[in-house]
């Protein structure tokens, strides 16, 4: 079963056991980045979402929105960009490139679920 904590889950996906924590702070630190970006997509609370530890869930973030679920992969790709870029460029176009796609795709589903129409 994978891990509902935000920050047990983008170490799994670097490669780092949970209970690693050297990085920890290093990866906090990129993560909130990825969150102010999300903020300003228009994906999750309006006024912004930072974690602090292994407490923070998705559920926190995203709620029970189904399609959001790809911010999982994005925060992953982001902070993997961020924090342990590969080292061939090749690698680093085929992940950016799965950035910007899911970007698009998280920013174009806001836009039909949560645009809100600025001449009312």
């Amino acid at each position: 079963m994978a891990t509902a904590s935000i920050l047990d889950g983008t170490k799994k996906n670097l490669g780092l056991d949970s209970a690693y924590d050297v990085f920890d702070d290093d990866i906090i630190m990129h993560i909130n980045s990825v969150f102010s970006t999300l903020a300003q997509l228009g994906i999750g609370p309006v006024d912004g979402y930072q974690i602090e530890d292994d407490t923070a869930t998705w559920d926190d973030f995203i709620g029970t929105d189904l399609i959001l679920n790809a911010v999982k992969t994005y925060v992953y790709l982001r902070v993997r960009l961020l924090f342990d870029p590969p080292s061939t460029s090749y690698l680093i176009d085929s992940l950016d490139k799965q950035r910007l796609e899911l970007e698009w795709r998280l920013s174009s589903y806001r836009e039909t679920t949560g645009w809100t129409d600025p001449n009312i």
